[in-house]
């Protein structure tokens, strides 16, 4: 029986195809085998960072949860990174009594649901105006313009700021929402033009070839299709009002309507040496926000992915 003699690239192609990710394969290429190595599946460099990376946050969220069940001698035993022995709950009492946290965490939830929702409806009706408007110079400019405001801190702009929240009656929480909102309102339109830009118009002249208003088609057909990434936009919307001190500081002028971040920083002082105190008045007041992240991490990586893809 006659053999037909291949061709050596062709053998080579053949016999490296359906290769997996990360397998070692021995190729024919002229009489001679040699072993070939496949991508491999992960990089040790890349996965030591990432456990750097993880160390870095879980490490002083461990010491915060075990300072903050340790009693007031073994919280200043300089040792902290033991486990509390026994538990105690008496740092979140005295947290609870003396910061008022009811009132406080009332008026941290007020400010954040405030600027959550405006600038998730917000934004969205702004970008929805541009990605469909962009061939208008108008629209065109009004983004750039937004783009040009995130280079802006709220400190440069802090004293004209209070200035007019003052004069309009603004020196409570709404003040500070329509502030925070403002300060949020460029990044938001960025991601969600992002997204919409992915979102073919076919949908909406159908739509529209149906009788829809363009209030109807945005609130009924598009507004649904921004779930992940007004999902993405409301968390760090989230965490912005949340954990803000300067803002609500400046502008509130009652101390009794303080949010949680400032009624801490009043009560530093007593702070100091009941350690176990603090850093179960510092726990309850970031448990909102590690729990709303734990809960909408996936809408949020969904949305970042989606809008990086096809934007």
């Amino acid at each position: 029986m006659s053999t037909i003699p291949l061709d050596p690239k062709t053998t080579a192609k053949q016999s490296t195809s359906g290769a997996d990710t990360g397998s070692t394969r021995s190729i024919t290429t002229g009489g001679s085998s040699r072993p070939i190595k496949g991508r491999k599946s992960g990089s040790w460099s890349t996965t030591v960072i990432l456990l750097l990376c993880a160390v870095t946050v879980i490490l002083p969220l461990y010491v915060t949860i075990s300072m903050a069940f340790k009693t007031s001698g073994q919280a200043v035993d300089g040792n902290a990174f033991s486990l509390p022995a026994p538990f105690s709950i008496d740092g979140f009492v005295q947290a609870w009594e003396l910061t008022k946290f009811p009132v406080g965490f009332a008026m941290s939830f007020i400010v954040t649901a405030g600027t959550v929702l405006a600038t998730i409806v917000l934004a969205s009706f702004a970008s929805y105006a541009i990605v469909r408007n962009w061939d208008r110079r108008l629209f065109r400019y009004s983004f750039f313009y937004l783009l040009g405001a995130m280079f802006i801190p709220f400190p440069v702009v802090a004293l004209p700021q209070i200035q007019l929240t003052g004069r309009f009656g603004l020196d409570n929480p709404l003040g500070v929402i329509i502030l925070a909102t403002m300060f949020q309102l460029s990044f938001s339109v960025l991601l969600f033009t992002a997204f919409l830009r992915s979102i073919p118009m076919e949908l909406e002249e159908s739509a529209r070839i149906d009788g829809a208003s363009t209030w109807q088609t945005f609130w009924k057909l598009i507004f649904p299709l921004l779930a992940p990434m007004s999902a993405t936009v409301g968390i760090f919307a989230f965490l912005y009002a949340w954990n803000d001190f300067m803002m609500p500081s400046l502008i509130i002028s009652d101390a009794d309507m303080q949010t949680l971040p400032v009624r801490q920083n009043l009560f530093q002082t007593q702070f100091s040496s009941d350690y176990n105190v603090a850093f179960a008045s510092y726990l309850m007041a970031m448990a909102p926000a590690i729990i709303a992240y734990l809960f909408a991490q996936r809408w949020v990586m969904e949305g970042v992915t989606q809008g990086a893809l096809k934007g």
